[in-house]
């Protein structure tokens, strides 16, 4: 007798059964994502404070930093920094060496999933390497903020790991820390006024 497939799909809240393996967008709902990203913690939770640092927050942190950054971007693109992080609701969020040595099969689960959140918010499957690029900036800003301000790193190795060239917007921002369900409707709220926008047609600049 063949032995049984191992199973590759996690039921969601919403009573979705999200395939890791080939997911579609027919299986994600935002509420799933904001729930599971406010419960997952970055930097594996070793960070200051009486409530971790989520990826929810952290992805509100990096849309702002993007929106700051690209003044008149259109509000699809800032949805979609929104989002940079979404397929982490399911395989959570790992520290970059962790990354690197499970290597391209961590890479091809997180693109497959990234794909299927983009289509199912009527965004392109793969960005456009500008804005790819762009929002890599602003992540890299939230981090260099986070190592320092949370997460324990003295400025100099924080300076070398998390090198910019837009040092001067740091001291423009704050982290919030605060419990995951508040975090939760933060993150439903902003992707509900983005949505509106998009919807409305405001908001755009190029």
């Amino acid at each position: 007798m063949p032995p049984r497939p191992r199973r590759a799909w996690q039921r969601m809240l919403s009573g979705r059964r999200l395939d890791l393996l080939d997911p579609t967008p027919f299986d994600i709902e935002i509420t799933d994502i904001a729930h599971g990203l406010a419960f997952v913690a970055r930097w594996n939770g070793q960070t200051h404070g009486d409530w971790p640092y989520s990826v929810a927050e952290h992805s509100l942190l990096v849309e702002d930093i993007f929106s700051r950054l690209n003044a008149g971007c259109e509000p699809k693109w800032r949805l979609a920094a929104l989002l940079h992080d979404g397929p982490e609701y399911v395989i959570g969020d790992m520290i970059s060496p962790v990354k690197s040595a499970l290597g391209r099969e961590y890479g091809a689960m997180d693109e497959r999933l990234a794909a299927a959140i983009h289509r199912r918010f009527g965004l392109p499957a793969a960005l456009p390497p500008a804005i790819k690029r762009r929002i890599k900036q602003a992540d890299r800003i939230s981090a260099r903020l986070e190592a320092v301000r949370i997460a324990g790193f003295a400025e100099p190795e924080a300076r070398r790991l998390f090198p910019l060239q837009n040092e001067a917007i740091l001291s423009t921002l704050h982290l919030d820390l605060r419990p995951p369900v508040e975090v939760r409707r933060a993150f439903l709220d902003r992707f509900e006024a983005l949505i509106g926008m998009i919807d409305a047609g405001t908001g755009s600049g190029g």
